[in-house]
């Protein structure tokens, strides 16, 4: 059995990743390909367990470093318990979030140094690298929009990050540029900006031309 293939999908808030990973699996399986998805902070019961306190609440609930080391935790056990052994059977695994997501939001964002993130990478996940990372890209503002209207629509609680000043969510995205211009055989950013057909198209385009999976 051939391992599976580890497809991350990063961005800032309201960029649509939920939806487009959605998609995304719907496509694979026409294909006959085995997909499930994830996400982070989460994505298994240990991990679920520390999404909550990250998620919700007071913008300020965090030092930036405990923030990141609390990241760190829920990844090792999603990783461990839910990421690795799917891999190993063959599965494909997309997840909402992953380092990338430390790296922009407690690093580029918060400014945790990126060393002590890797140092912390390096200690919770060493062998996890994903295949693909599409980095779903908006204006910040648009993006913001987006989630603000989502919450309200859903009566969601998880929005400590979104409430975060407006330069801190530049902040994120620049960060987010960063990321892929220092690993382009790894990265594709993908806009964001248009309807939900569109951003499908070109996370489809971005798995056939770097996965070769003609969807």
């Amino acid at each position: 059995m051939s391992k599976g293939r580890f497809v991350t999908f990063e961005g800032g808030e309201g960029a649509g990743k939920t939806t487009q990973i959605r998609r995304l699996v719907e496509r694979l399986e026409r294909v006959g390909i085995d997909a499930i998805a994830t996400r982070e902070p989460g994505g298994s019961p240990g991990a679920e367990a520390i999404r909550a306190p990250l998620v919700s609440g007071a913008t300020s609930r965090w030092d930036p470093t405990t923030e990141a080391m609390l990241m760190l935790a829920a990844r090792r056990d999603h990783w461990l318990t839910m990421i690795e052994p799917a891999l190993v059977q063959g599965r494909w695994v997309l997840s909402d979030r992953f380092h990338d997501s430390t790296v922009a939001y407690q690093g580029y964002g918060r400014g945790v140094p990126l060393a002590e993130i890797e140092t912390l990478r390096r200690i919770a996940v060493p062998a996890a690298a994903p295949d693909l990372t599409l980095i779903l890209d908006l204006p910040v503002e648009q993006g913001l929009a987006r989630a603000h209207a989502r919450a309200q629509r859903q009566k969601l609680a998880e929005d400590r990050f979104e409430r975060m000043e407006l330069d801190f969510h530049e902040r994120l995205r620049a960060g987010f540029h960063a990321i892929a211009r220092a690993e382009p055989q790894r990265c594709v950013i993908v806009d964001a900006s248009g309807t939900i057909d569109a951003v499908e198209a070109g996370v489809a385009a971005a798995i056939t031309a770097r996965l070769g999976v003609r969807l």
